[in-house]
């Protein structure tokens, strides 16, 4: 029998795979400790967390943090709000971007050059936060949940994506035969074009989800409403603003009198169970994602 041969690696090779490894490492607990350093605080005694005694595991475990925030009115209506927006926002936003992009994808239809520089334009330059305002009064969307959804529905990064994975993987030779057979373009859309584009669907959907999720600036600027504040507007009310009151928290005298020294350990639940729905959603739809982002390098 032949003995196998073994083909010695490069000392070279593994220094630096060795260097790569360590610098990989560095970025990974760059990136969690933080997520990690904010669970820990969350779980810790109110005193452990202000006196700086939590550092990678919780210190003193105790739920007072997650308790105090389930008996908190305000989060909870913040919790139902960002809901509401997350899921319209995301169907209205896929939808829109579909019925843009793809008929910008065919060859076949007259300017629409024309109308990719001018979205191109659009990206790149905007009137500014005034006229922006304006606009928004002008169609009498102030104090609205339309004025979470409608503004930022439309995304031309996405569009753009939309677009190049229809030019890439829908092939004219498809549209031709389906033609063929009687189909008209809306019908192709819809029978044939988007079961074959699950995944920039998946992409779309995740990219408007997570924006709509974690928005809060056209809240702060477009309500007044309490009753319509998002999530994220709560919680900057919370870890900026440090307004939590205790007038709508249902707690036992004892935990009354320690809320003021836990309002840090608040701070660090409330970010947690916001970023729960995200965490969950993710996993689930990675693979899509890469692909996404792959798909959007291609250049025509």
């Amino acid at each position: 029998m032949e003995k196998a041969i073994h083909i010695r690696e490069p000392w070279s090779d593994r220094v630096s795979m060795i260097v790569i490894y360590i610098f990989l490492s560095i970025i990974l607990l760059c990136v969690a400790y933080p997520l990690i350093y904010i669970i820990s605080s969350s779980f810790s005694s109110s005193a452990a967390v202000t006196s700086g005694k939590v550092w990678l595991f919780p210190v003193e475990p105790t739920w007072y943090g997650y308790q105090a925030v389930f008996q908190y009115p305000q989060i909870w209506t913040g919790y139902l709000n960002s809901i509401i927006y997350t899921v319209s926002g995301s169907i209205i936003s896929v939808a829109l971007t579909i019925m843009m992009a793809y008929p910008l994808s065919r060859k076949t239809f007259m300017s629409r050059k024309v109308l990719m520089w001018a979205l191109l334009f659009a990206m790149l330059f905007s009137g500014g936060l005034i006229p922006y305002y304006l606009v928004i009064k002008s169609l009498h969307l102030l104090d609205t949940r339309w004025a979470m959804i409608l503004p930022g529905a439309l995304n031309i990064f996405s569009i753009i994506v939309a677009k190049t994975f229809f030019q890439s993987s829908i092939p004219n030779d498809l549209y031709e035969a389906a033609q063929l057979d009687g189909c008209n373009d809306t019908r192709f859309l819809t029978r044939i074009v988007l079961p074959l584009s699950k995944p920039v669907i998946a992409v779309l959907l995740l990219w408007a989800a997570v924006s709509n999720w974690n928005s809060y600036f056209n809240a702060l600027i477009f309500l007044n409403s309490e009753n319509l504040y998002p999530l994220q507007l709560v919680l900057r009310e919370i870890l900026v603003l440090n307004n939590v009151s205790t007038n709508s928290i249902t707690l036992s005298p004892e935990q009354l009198k320690q809320f003021e020294d836990m309002k840090t350990l608040l701070k660090y639940s409330v970010i947690v169970i916001a970023s729960i729905p995200v965490l969950i959603l993710y996993p689930f739809i990675q693979k899509y994602f890469v692909k996404g982002v792959m798909v959007g390098s291609i250049k025509e």
